[in-house]
């Protein structure tokens, strides 16, 4: 049996045909159905499966510095977003920030924080993406600060319970986004609008500051701003590595899915 499983593997793992017919030790005769990469039934090429992959590749962050979602894409990203998958996988790492919390010994001091990134982890934009492209379309700055005004964007319903659960064990919650100052007004309403009901720093960015600085740069400076306000960041989430990365990240981090745009 082992030298028949030992064969069957080794045809699996080399064979790129139709359909194998193998002889058994007892005479008999079964069909292995070789793996087929990139191809489905009958050698079909599935374009879905490269769009997969390049998924994956933004979400290890083995693809950075890219501008748009590949064209040929473009209904595997809507699809992925507006489906089961997107809700799962947000749904998976809420839910690991959530065991990680429970374990975490809680000052009571008022000082214990989580940082929220906003757009695409505390809500969400695919009303609007789902527009333009899912990411297709190069980003346009003017279109999207209109939407941003409506105040009209979801709450991504993983992370929203992640929040409450969070304020539930005495931890408090910045938000920390790279909207401008000029929205704070109605990104604080729109965060009520969507349940978000209370937190303890709303962060935007001051462009006059952070003028040509990257969002890796202003996110690290304004998290250090934190920490020496004498806040402990114990969690830190965000959709974009650029949320997640540099200094003062926390003593966990945590990535949700996003493959419709990247902020270096």
């Amino acid at each position: 049996m082992k030298t028949l499983l030992f064969i069957f593997a080794t045809l699996l793992a080399t064979c790129h045909g139709d359909v194998l017919n193998h002889v058994h030790e007892h005479g008999s005769t079964f069909k292995i159905f070789p793996l087929r990469m990139k191809t489905g039934s009958g050698g079909h090429y599935i374009p879905e499966v490269s769009c997969a992959s390049w998924r994956l590749g933004v979400e290890a962050h083995n693809i950075i510095d890219w501008k748009t979602v590949p064209i040929e894409c473009e209904n595997y990203v809507g699809n992925y977003v507006l489906g089961d998958q997107y809700r799962a996988d947000s749904k998976f790492v809420n839910r690991e920030g959530y065991f990680y919390a429970k374990t975490v010994n809680v000052a009571g001091d008022g000082k214990d924080i989580w940082v929220f990134d906003i757009d695409e982890t505390t809500l969400s934009n695919l009303p609007y993406y789902a527009k333009h492209g899912f990411g297709v379309n190069p980003f346009d700055e003017t279109l999207f600060n209109e939407w941003v005004d409506l105040g009209a964007a979801p709450a991504l319903p993983e992370t929203q319970k992640l929040y409450n659960k969070l304020l539930n064990l005495g931890i408090k919650i910045a938000f920390l986004t790279g909207r401008p100052l000029k929205q704070r007004d109605i990104t604080a309403k729109n965060l009520k609008k969507a349940g978000y009901h209370t937190w303890e720093k709303l962060i935007l960015k001051d462009t006059t500051i952070y003028h040509g600085k990257t969002a890796v740069t202003y996110k690290s400076t304004e998290r250090k701003k934190l920490e020496e306000e004498g806040y402990k960041i114990i969690g830190n989430i965000g959709d974009q590595w650029s949320d997640i990365l540099g200094t003062n990240i926390g003593n966990r981090t945590f990535k949700l899915p996003d493959p419709i745009y990247y902020i270096a």
